[in-house]
């Protein structure tokens, strides 16, 4: 086996695959990626991850695992944890300085991969597909696109495929990103907020030939509701209270309106106990919002005091994360050394 500098020479490549009920495919997949990989040179891992099948994807994972041990490895859960925690686990265990991440189904084409690496070593730290023409039936393309207008113009980031799973990944990048829910499809968004730069290429999209689309109504919502998250983290991720705050704001304001109706109506003669109960509500919802908003507050502060949001610093030998904290107004001369090495 060659060894490699991976640091310097990028030549060390994983590729995660999450699958489920996929048996047909798969052998046919680690086929196609073995072949590019071996052109160009590089050093490679496959990393097959079983999302809880009932046919036989796993057993062909262990024979493929049996007969290549230096390039494959094989991981299963017991039941359906979905794609984002199966992406989590790969992630975890990647070695290369570049990850891949590519659906099971053969609808990713492994002769784009060499595309993909280039785009990287060109200064992209994401590299994300885009299916021009989809081989999908228009109940799933339609709602795909609408999404990804929205999620484009929610968070800045502008896409035309955010739902592509064939995506290229500098190492840097996979562990710095969280990965949970149904965030998988969220990773530049989430990812430009520490500012790393999402470049979007033009994919070969093959119609599905086994199996069956694991796409669902259930998507649309779900999709609905990360966008909102992810608008809401680009936005208020380090100042929650201006968010809470504008609410507890309307909601006094509200009460305030509320009371002076209740006065009114009280010096009329009329009945404002109504008016004076739901201004009551309205009051106490204010603060309840803003005491949320102040435990938002105090736990950004902490996360800011750990450590635990960083700035990306070059280096003559690649990147370094180095806490926040370190950048206060005392040592900008400091910071900006560290950032012209």
């Amino acid at each position: 086996m060659n060894t490699f500098n991976f640091r310097k020479n990028q030549k060390f490549v994983s590729f995660i695959i999450p699958a489920m009920d996929e048996e047909a495919t798969l052998e046919t997949l680690y086929n196609g990626i073995k072949k590019q990989v071996e052109l160009l040179g590089y050093d490679w891992e496959i990393l097959f991850i079983d999302d809880g099948s009932s046919d036989s994807t796993w057993s062909v994972m262990e024979l493929l695992a049996f007969r290549d041990r230096e390039h494959v490895k094989a991981y299963r859960f017991p039941a359906n944890k979905g794609k984002a925690d199966a992406l989590a686990l790969g992630y975890q265990v990647a070695a290369g300085n570049i990850v891949f991440t590519m659906d099971a189904d053969l609808q990713d084409d492994p002769q784009e991969i060499p595309r993909f690496i280039e785009a990287l070593n060109q200064g992209s730290d994401i590299v994300t597909g885009w299916k021009r023409k989809r081989h999908d039936p228009w109940h799933k393309v339609l709602p795909s696109r609408v999404f990804n207008a929205v999620l484009s113009k929610v968070t800045g980031v502008s896409l035309h495929d955010h739902n592509c799973g064939f995506k290229a990944y500098k190492k840097e990048v996979v562990k710095a990103i969280p990965m949970y829910g149904d965030m998988h499809r969220m990773v530049p968004s989430l990812a430009s907020f520490k500012g790393f730069k999402t470049t979007e290429i033009e994919v070969e999209h093959h119609a599905r030939q086994h199996g069956v689309s694991k796409y669902g109504v259930e998507r649309l919502i779900i999709g609905a509701l990360d966008t909102m998250t992810v608008g809401f983290l680009q936005r208020f991720r380090n100042c929650p209270m201006h968010f809470t705050g504008k609410i507890a704001a309307y909601l006094m304001i509200t009460a305030v309106a509320l009371f002076f109706s209740a006065g009114v109506v009280a010096l009329s003669g009329g009945e404002a106990s109504s008016l004076v109960i739901i201004g009551a509500l309205s009051t106490l919802s204010a603060l309840i919002v803003c005491m949320q908003g102040l435990i938002s507050e105090q736990n950004v502060y902490r996360g800011m005091e750990e450590g635990r949001e960083f700035l990306l610093a070059d280096t003559i030998n690649g990147s370094v994360y180095v806490p926040a904290k370190q950048f206060s107004q005392d040592n900008v001369r400091e910071r900006d050394m560290l950032s012209a090495v």
